[in-house]
C-alpha cells in the first residue's frame, strides 16, 4: 500500500489554520506540526496492518479537526457495464468436437451448447445490452483413398462407384472447404432472450471454394425462424469425426423453417416445427416434377440430464409429383431416437436410430439422392421404406488426447420400386486419434471404411486415411 505523504494532506490541513489565524505565522507552524504528527501515526498504523500486526479496531490518536475530517479510503471502482441477458444453463455434459455441430443448433431459451457452456468470446456493444461474437475455424484435410470413393472431400458411402474403368484407382487430395466463419448476436428483450446466428462453410461447389450458407436464423425466446438444422435432427448426438459427413444413418438436413418449444419442467421440452418440403423422387420422366402441397411437420420430445440426453423425433411429409398425363400424391413419415450418455469422467456414448417411409432426405447419406419415393410402372408414387442407426464412443486417454469409434448402417428395402442399380445399403465405420495441445488447435488422424450395396446385390467398399489440422478462432 502506498504510504500517505504530507504533500497529500497539507492543502486540507492548512484550510482551518488559514481561516483561524491568517496573520499568525506561529499558529500556522503549529498546525503544520500537528498535521505531521498525525501523518506519522497514520503511516505507522498502515505499516502495522500490512505486516499483520495491527488491529483493525484500534483507534488512531487524537488529531486536529482539519485532519480528522479527511477520508483516506480509496474510491470504489466503477462497475463495468455488462449485458443483462439471462441464459438458461447447459444441462447435458460438456464435450469436445472437431466439427462443432452443437454450436449452430437452436436450443430452448437459447441455452449454451455442451461444447461451449460458458459462451466465451462475446464482446459487448457500448451503450447497449447486445453481445456479439465472431467465431469459426480454419481446417485443412489431407485425404488418401485406397479405391475410388466417389466424393473425394466427404466420406459418403452412397456415392461410391460400384463399376467403372477407374474403380480401383487410388486417390490423394487436400482441401480446406470445412473452414467456417460465424457471426452471433445475443440480447435480452421483454419477450425473452434474442439470438441471431449466421454461419457458412465452402462446400458450395464440388470443384471450387464456393460460399455455402449453413445457418441464418433468429430465435426470440423459444420461437425460431430462418435457415439451419432441421428440428428432426439431433446435433448433440453426432459423433466427433474428422470426416465432415459423419455416419450416413445420422439425421442431418439444412432447411428453412419455423418452430416453437414448450418447457415441460427442468430439462424437458416439446418442439413443434413446420419446414420447407422437397419431394426427392426416383424413376421420374422428363415431364415429371415434384409437387409440394404442405410443409414437413415435426414433433420433437427431448429430455436433458447431467448424464446426457434423449430425443425422440417424428416427422410427417406430403410427397407428390405431376407429369404428362399422370400425377400422384402420398404421405411419408418416420421416427428417430437419439441421445448421449456420459461414461466415467469424460467418456461419452452417442447413438441414433431412424426408421420410416419417405424420409431419405433427412439422413446424412441420402439427402439429395432422390430416394424419398419412387414412381412405379403404373404411375403410382410409393414412399420408400428406410431404416438405420449408428453409435459413437468417445474415450479420453488424457486431457490432450482422445479417440472416437463410430459405426453406422443405412438401408432401403424396395426392390420392386427401384432400378437394379439403385442404392440398397451403406455402411460407415471410423476410428480416430485426436490431439488438442491447446484449446485453439487440434490435429489428428482418422481411418474410415465405407461400403455401398445396390439393389441387385453388387457392392463396393473403400478405405480412407484422413489427417486434419484445425485452428479455432475463439477457443
Amino acid at each position: 500500500m502506498k504510504p500517505l505523504t504530507l504533500a497529500t494532506l497539507l492543502p486540507f490541513a492548512l484550510l482551518p489554520a488559514t481561516a483561524g489565524a491568517q496573520d499568525s505565522v506561529a499558529a500556522l507552524r503549529a498546525e503544520i506540526a500537528q498535521a505531521q504528527q498525525h501523518l506519522q501515526s497514520l503511516n505507522a498504523r498502515l505499516d502495522a496492518l500490512e505486516q499483520g500486526q495491527g488491529s483493525p479496531s484500534a483507534k488512531p490518536p487524537p488529531s486536529p479537526a482539519s485532519a480528522s475530517q479527511i477520508s483516506i479510503a480509496p474510491p470504489k471502482p466503477e462497475t463495468p457495464r455488462t449485458n443483462q441477458t439471462s441464459l438458461a444453463q447447459a444441462i447435458i455434459p460438456a464435450r469436445d468436437s472437431v466439427a462443432d455441430p452443437s454450436t449452430g443448433a437452436s436450443r430452448p431459451d437459447n441455452a449454451p451448447p455442451p461444447n461451449d457452456p460458458e459462451l466465451k468470446g462475446f464482446i459487448a456493444i457500448p451503450g447497449t445490452q447486445t453481445l456479439i461474437r465472431l467465431g469459426g475455424y480454419a481446417k485443412l484435410d489431407a485425404i488418401t483413398d485406397s479405391r475410388a470413393a466417389g466424393d473425394t472431400e466427404q466420406f459418403i458411402p452412397s456415392s461410391m462407384p460400384v463399376d467403372g474403368p477407374h474403380r480401383d484407382v487410388s486417390h490423394f487430395g487436400m482441401h480446406a472447404k470445412q473452414t467456417r466463419f460465424s457471426f452471433e448476436a445475443r440480447r435480452p428483450t421483454t419477450h425473452g432472450n434474442l439470438r441471431f446466428y449466421l454461419e457458412n462453410d465452402f462446400f458450395g461447389s464440388s470443384d471450387s471454394y464456393q460460399f455455402r450458407l449453413r445457418h441464418a436464423y433468429g430465435q426470440l425466446g423459444n420461437t425460431y425462424a430462418g435457415y439451419g438444422y432441421s428440428t428432426f435432427m439431433d446435433a448433440d448426438s453426432l459423433p466427433d469425426t474428422l470426416d465432415f459427413a459423419g455416419p450416413g444413418a445420422a439425421g442431418y438436413l439444412l432447411v428453412a423453417g419455423i418452430h416453437h418449444s414448450f418447457a415441460l419442467g427442468k430439462g424437458n421440452t416439446l418442439t413443434v416445427a413446420a419446414e420447407d418440403p422437397d419431394s426427392q423422387l426416383a424413376n421420374t420422366g422428363q415431364s415429371d416434377s415434384s409437387v409440394e402441397h404442405l410443409p414437413d411437420v415435426s414433433l420433437i420430445a427431448r429430455m436433458e440430464r447431467d448424464w446426457g440426453h434423449l430425443q425422440l423425433g417424428a416427422v410427417l411429409r406430403s410427397l407428390g409429383y405431376d407429369g404428362d398425363g399422370r400425377s400422384d400424391r402420398t404421405f411419408g413419415g418416420g421416427l428417430q431416437l437419439s441421445g448421449s450418455y456420459a461414461v466415467a469422467e469424460r467418456d461419452l456414448l452417442l447413438f441414433g436410430l431412424v426408421g420410416g417411409k419417405g424420409i431419405s432426405r433427412y439422413t446424412a447419406d441420402l439427402t439429395g439422392s432422390n430416394l424419398d419415393a419412387a414412381i412405379d410402372g403404373d404411375g403410382r408414387l410409393k414412399a420408400l421404406p428406410l431404416r438405420g442407426g449408428f453409435f459413437g464412443y468417445t474415450h479420453y486417454w488424457s486431457e490432450l488426447w482422445r479417440s472416437n469409434l463410430i459405426y453406422g448402417q443405412l438401408q432401403i428395402d424396395s426392390a420392386d420400386a427401384l432400378a437394379s442399380d439403385a442404392f440398397r445399403r451403406s455402411r460407415y465405420a471410423a476410428l480416430n486419434l485426436l490431439w488438442s495441445p491447446a484449446p485453439s488447435w487440434t490435429m489428428g488422424m482418422e481411418l474410415l471404411y465405407g461400403q455401398q450395396q445396390l439393389q441387385d446385390g453388387r457392392d463396393a467398399d473403400t478405405l480412407r486415411l484422413q489427417g486434419s489440422l484445425q485452428y479455432n478462432f475463439i477457443k
